[in-house]
């Protein structure tokens, strides 16, 4: 894997950087280590399970990573998470600790390579063509066309 280039405070803000700031999504500056986040994966498949909220868990799981600079790698760091979203840690640790979800999660990460995911995000329609990056709105619109599935309301 190639080594990724560290942002220095210093320097100006990315390109994805600004687009977060436009939607009000922060990324922080500071990490020191890149986390394994297949830990934080299986924890997202545990929330889709037992949490009313699973895409509120998976946003506390984004904030957890880019903006609190923590380490999702890190079941300590994931049953904190997930006590304080109202999901029960204990229960999750052990899931963890059992990697009851490490299949389901490789079984997708295998289905989003044979499709020709390479980046995180993309964004996957149809279940045939990716675009792959944080985009702005014309580019989904764009890709809504080619798929054939045009927004019903061209002004949203």
């Amino acid at each position: 894997m190639p080594a990724r280039r560290i942002v220095a405070p210093e320097d100006p803000p990315t390109p994805m950087e600004l687009r977060g700031d436009a939607l009000g999504i922060k990324f922080n500056r500071g990490r020191e280590i890149s986390s394994y986040s297949h830990l934080a994966l299986e924890a997202a498949e545990f929330a889709f399970q037992y949490s009313q909220d699973p895409w509120g868990f998976h946003k506390r799981l984004f904030k957890a990573y880019f903006e609190d600079l923590e380490n999702i790698g890190d079941v300590d760091v994931l049953v904190r998470i997930a006590d304080e979203f109202g999901i029960d840690g204990k229960s999750l640790r052990e899931a963890l600790m059992d990697r009851r979800y490490e299949a389901e999660v490789d079984e997708g990460i295998a289905w989003s390579r044979q499709i020709g995911v390479t980046a995180i995000p993309t964004f996957v329609f149809n279940q045939r063509m990716g675009m792959v990056g944080a985009q702005e709105l014309p580019a989904f619109r764009e890709m809504m066309q080619r798929v054939g599935n045009p927004p019903k309301n061209p002004d949203a």
